[in-house]
């Protein structure tokens, strides 16, 4: 093996320190950035916000690597993101105010069977793509849909206004044992005893 491959590797041409920096001044434009872009890309709810979300990360590798492909760069990167995250998450679970104007409140897109269009604008999202994320959590059509909530994860969260095919099922099984019982019931009490 050539020696000058180990140097390739691991030999840093930045400084450490700016290997430290680089990845929380990206840490920190990403968290402001996807903040002010609003919860539908953290959605993925078409390809543009996915192609944009996947993107991104390549758009911002050399601001986090520099001109250093080495994999002590790399993972000196790497560790930098994972600390800064670690330490944010950690700090943000203890402080909950905090939490919220960073991450976001929920919007209710749905209320008592109602779809708030001017909410479904702020957030840019359309009547399709609202359907079609309803679609994929099992509903037919948004009449079955009581209360729909955008999470700031971006994940929108469901609730049917009648009790899903599975629930009914069950209960009308409930029914027919506890009607069976009965007449089981009605034909011991109604044997004659036998001497």
């Amino acid at each position: 093996m050539d020696p000058t491959t180990w140097s390739h590797m691991f030999a840093l041409s930045l400084p450490v320190l700016e290997k430290i920096l680089r990845p929380i001044v990206v840490y920190v434009f990403l968290i402001v950035g996807l903040r002010i872009a609003g919860k539908r890309e953290l959605a993925q709810l078409n390809p543009f916000d996915l192609v944009v979300l996947l993107t991104l990360s390549n758009t911002v590798q050399n601001a986090i690597i520099g001109e250093d492909n080495s994999v002590t760069g790399g993972l000196i990167g790497a560790a930098t993101l994972l600390a800064v995250n670690y330490l944010v998450v950690r700090f943000l679970y203890s402080h909950e105010g905090l939490d919220r104007a960073v991450t976001g409140a929920a919007d209710v897109l749905i209320e008592n069977g109602r779809v708030k269009t001017e909410r479904l604008r702020r957030e840019l999202i359309t009547m399709p793509e609202l359907e079609a994320a309803a679609h994929r959590q099992g509903f037919a059509s948004l009449d079955e849909i009581e209360r729909a909530i955008l999470e700031p994860s971006g994940t929108i969260c469901f609730v049917g206004k009648t009790p899903g095919v599975e629930a009914s099922r069950h209960q009308e099984l409930v029914a027919r044992l506890d009607q069976l019982g009965r007449e089981v019931a009605a034909l011991r009490g109604s044997r004659p005893a036998h001497p």
